[in-house]
């Protein structure tokens, strides 16, 4: 399953569900970040990185396949063990409550209610197009060189598991 959701106050998703929607709205968080970008404070990335990873290696909601923490929004491709709106949940509140915390901003909205998600319809697509697309959105956006050296991605995890 490939899911993406955005800070609360970014810009609007468009009401349309399709592919080339989703694709057009997520390059345009991606070039002119409208309103928040809280994810760009390095430790308020770090713990939605760690409530993420936590989902996979703690809480055992899901098997993480990729993921980006971009400067307002997210996306996840995961395996899920769980029903999709359960890790979203999880994901969003764990996190939430702990970015609003360092942020001095406890009890304000943080993520926007709704989240894309769609489910990935081949090993090919999940392999060639899905995985490249996240972990590929901080180089389009400018953020990085090369995908393994954003942070807050599993490409960086992963290059690190084989760097040591």
């Amino acid at each position: 399953m490939f899911i993406t959701f955005r800070l609360y106050g970014t810009l609007p998703m468009s009401s349309g569900r399709d592919g080339r929607t989703f694709v057009a709205a997520d390059r345009e968080l991606e070039r002119a970040p409208l309103g928040p970008s809280w994810l760009n404070h390095v430790r308020v990335a770090e713990c939605v990185t760690e409530t993420i990873r936590d989902g996979d290696q703690v809480r055992n909601l899901y098997e993480l396949a990729a993921f980006v923490v971009m400067p307002n929004h997210v996306h996840l491709l995961i395996e899920p063990k769980a029903h999709a709106p359960k890790i979203t949940q999880y994901v969003k509140r764990v996190s939430a409550r702990q970015a609003n915390a360092l942020l001095g901003s406890t009890g304000h909205r943080f993520w926007q209610d709704e989240s894309f998600d769609r489910w990935v319809r081949s090993p090919k697509e999940k392999t060639n197009i899905i995985i490249r697309y996240i972990e590929f959105n901080p180089v389009r956006a400018s953020l990085a060189r090369e995908p393994q050296f954003f942070r807050f991605s599993s490409a960086y995890y992963s290059n690190e598991q084989r760097t040591g």
